[in-house]
């Protein structure tokens, strides 16, 4: 990619003559659309599956960790669900490694799959009454092999969107990824939302909980037949000619890692708060009722979900590196203001406050989605697009629930998880910043 390639990708109104975003056999409208379409739903598969387990933490936590002392039950279901993103770095790799050298295609066939049967085997597992220490082992190691099937998955459909998109329209069809992304979360609200309006609460915590995970068979299968009906993504593409594409990736493109992780570390931290520890927070500290807190969540996620055609649009036109310094500032000014709203108790002020923080998530990642790929060369995009997306969730979007709900324990301050999105949003912010200044040093080369 060239200096003038990167400048007109990053920042400015016109990113035409992307020549490495161009060489794809996807050409028309409708091919596009597919290609969009099916990344994207993808996502929602992956980011379905990963978030009913931290929806449902509360219900699972004393099932899987028994434990005089609920919170401590809790925070050893939060460890597993960060742990379980410990192992998607090496999921992107490995996946990175396939995409770039065999093929797009049968790498994001195959995290699928593995994503989709991981999630079922979470709704079948026995609890620690049945199985004893066996039954967290189990959900350990179940956790650990979707994290590495996740690792592929979001890399991937990014990068063959922004393969697939045309010029001048990258981000709004860039925004289908983290639509799929947030829209798996608002699905997976909705359907643990359903449950637990449907059943009595003993129902809900004997079996109930483990209806959304099953429900995500049939998800997948759905997603699987999209993938396999997309048109031939790989073939205008040269694979297997650039070595081990990890090893090019570090040599040849740190700076492009360390800022595209860097971003994502914005993205991730920010993202995780608002999607998954709100809702927790909501029952757990504030004590609102489980099943509205659920449709709460489910709805305002869906807002942000329906802004993001229209931010993808605004960043075509504007830059995508103005729009993602909006989303940054926008976590930054508004969240410790909506924790103070949440506080009051009212439910329709906890509601509000919570749209107030999820808006910012249209703006923020349809930028980073879109700017991602466009560090890498097409050799090693996959690869650079997966690693610095999963490293960027290791860092800081797997860890956000646990580190919250610790610093709310430790410090007795409801507000306290602020501090962590303002501390992961200042470092997207100087990713931002340094991307921009590349931008405008390659514009005047």
């Amino acid at each position: 990619m060239s200096a003038g390639d990167e400048a007109t990708a990053l920042g400015g109104e016109d990113d035409s003559d992307l020549s490495d975003l161009e060489r794809t056999s996807v050409r028309t409208p409708a091919e596009v659309r597919r290609v969009a379409f099916a990344g994207g739903i993808g996502t929602l598969i992956e980011y379905y599956d990963f978030a009913l387990y931290g929806y449902v933490s509360t219900i699972i936590a004393p099932l899987f960790f028994p434990s005089d002392d609920p919170i401590t039950s809790l925070l050893a279901v939060l460890a597993v669900f960060a742990v379980s993103y410990v192992v998607r770095p090496i999921g992107g790799i490995f996946f990175g490694w396939v995409g770039d050298q065999y093929g797009r295609r049968k790498a994001l066939l195959v995290t699928v799959i593995g994503i989709g049967l991981a999630n079922t085997a979470i709704g079948l597992l026995p609890t620690y009454a049945v199985a004893g220490v066996l039954a967290p082992i189990l959900l350990v190691c179940i956790r650990f092999l979707q994290g590495f099937f996740a690792g592929g998955e979001v890399g991937g459909a990014a990068t063959v969107i922004a393969e697939a998109a045309p010029p001048g329209q990258r981000a709004r069809y860039g925004a289908f990824t983290p639509m799929g992304t947030n829209g798996g979360f608002a699905i997976a609200a909705a359907a643990v939302g359903i449950v637990s309006g449907v059943l009595a609460t003993d129902q809900l915590n004997t079996w109930g909980w483990r209806i959304p995970f099953l429900v995500g068979l049939p998800l997948t299968i759905v997603c699987y037949i999209a993938r396999r009906s997309l048109p031939d993504i790989d073939k205008n593409i040269s694979l297997g000619k650039h070595g081990f594409p990890l090893l090019s990736t570090l040599q040849s493109h740190p700076k492009s890692l360390l800022q595209a992780t860097a971003l994502g570390i914005g993205v991730q931290g920010a993202a995780y708060i608002g999607s998954t520890f709100v809702s927790i927070y909501l029952v757990t500290n504030l004590h609102y009722a489980r099943s509205p807190v659920y449709w709460i969540t489910a709805a305002v996620t869906l807002v942000a979900v329906g802004l993001m055609p229209f931010t993808g649009r605004l960043a075509d036109r504007i830059g995508t590196l103005k729009v993602a310094a909006i989303g940054l500032v926008g976590y930054a000014a508004v969240t410790y203001p909506a924790f103070l709203l949440m506080g009051v108790g009212s439910l329709a002020l906890a509601a509000f406050g919570y749209v107030l923080i999820m808006v910012n998530m249209a703006f923020l990642q349809v930028a980073s989605f879109t700017v991602t790929p466009q560090l890498f060369p097409r050799e090693v995009r996959y690869t650079g697009t997966a690693l610095a997306t999963n490293l960027s969730v290791v860092i800081a979007g797997g860890t956000a629930p646990y580190v919250a709900t610790w610093l709310v324990r430790q410090t007795n301050d409801l507000r306290s998880p602020y501090y962590f999105v303002a501390l992961t949003c200042g470092i997207g912010l100087i990713a931002v910043a340094t991307m921009w200044k590349r931008t405008r040093i390659s514009s005047e080369a």
